[in-house]
């Protein structure tokens, strides 16, 4: 059984169709991109599969059970984490708290025993700082746990985000355009932080690329839209090589 199955995901805007017949398996483990030009649908895809909407026709199955219409907090409980294009941080807390506050939908504990500090507040908060310190440490943010992002270069900032995504330990983690706004040095960075989560949380990850040699280097397979419909899939070899990618993504005989 795959990880994630979305059959003819369709979703429509009005009289636009976003997506069209968008289909995709995912198994645990793999490493797969979602690329295509600006405006092709690749945001709508994970906005469906989040539960950020609900697609019009099509079915999303997430380790056997349907999750279309979820809401989004039901979906992360489910096991999916996800980032964003533009970084979504609460820049006036700490790192090491926008990592604890991820969290919050399994804290163990009741208002009562917050106030009174029970043994249980107690213990569940120091498990929570634990397991985010470890989150942190994987990839290398622990000597910035008590700075403020806004503090951070914009490179730390997106592996904070991604940071405070694993700590929910998924099943699924979701990366939008994880190397927007990069300079090649903190692309290099990206690329070896995405091989280290994927080697210690051996989970599966889907991501939104443009830059090419971000998606070449990690992932075993490649999906294309254009207008939201799919036009090509396959290994890296095989998309670099495709006459409708050229055509449609790039512009040109390269990649």
């Amino acid at each position: 059984m795959a990880l994630l199955e979305v059959t003819d995901m369709t979703q429509y805007f009005g009289g636009l169709c976003a997506v069209s017949e968008f289909s995709v398996s995912l198994e645990q483990g793999q490493l797969v991109a979602l690329i295509g030009p600006n405006g092709a649908g690749k945001t709508t895809v994970f906005n469906l599969v989040s539960g950020f909407y609900k697609p019009t026709r099509g079915e999303i199955l997430f380790k056997g059970a349907s999750i279309k219409g979820k809401k989004p907090h039901e979906v992360t409980s489910r096991g999916i984490a996800r980032t964003f294009q533009n970084i979504r941080l609460w820049f006036d807390m700490t790192v090491l708290d926008n990592i604890r506050i991820a969290q919050h939908h399994a804290l163990g504990y009741g208002l009562l025993d917050c106030f009174l500090r029970t043994p249980r507040y107690m213990r569940r908060e120091r498990e929570i700082e634990d397991h985010a310190m470890q989150v942190l440490g994987t990839l290398g943010l622990a000597e910035v746990a008590h700075e403020l992002p806004k503090n951070l270069p914009y490179g730390v900032q997106r592996l904070v985000e991604i940071a405070r995504a694993l700590s929910i330990n998924p099943a699924l983690l979701m990366l939008d355009e994880p190397a927007a706004g990069l300079n090649s040095a903190d692309v290099e960075g990206l690329i070896a932080s995405i091989r280290a989560i994927h080697k210690e949380f051996n989970l599966a990850i889907w991501m939104i690329e443009h830059q090419m040699d971000v998606v070449m280097s990690l992932c075993s397979w490649i999906k294309v839209i254009d207008f939201g419909a799919t036009i090509a899939e396959g290994t890296p070899e095989a998309i670099q090589n495709n006459p409708e990618v050229i055509k449609a993504y790039l512009g040109d005989d390269t990649i």
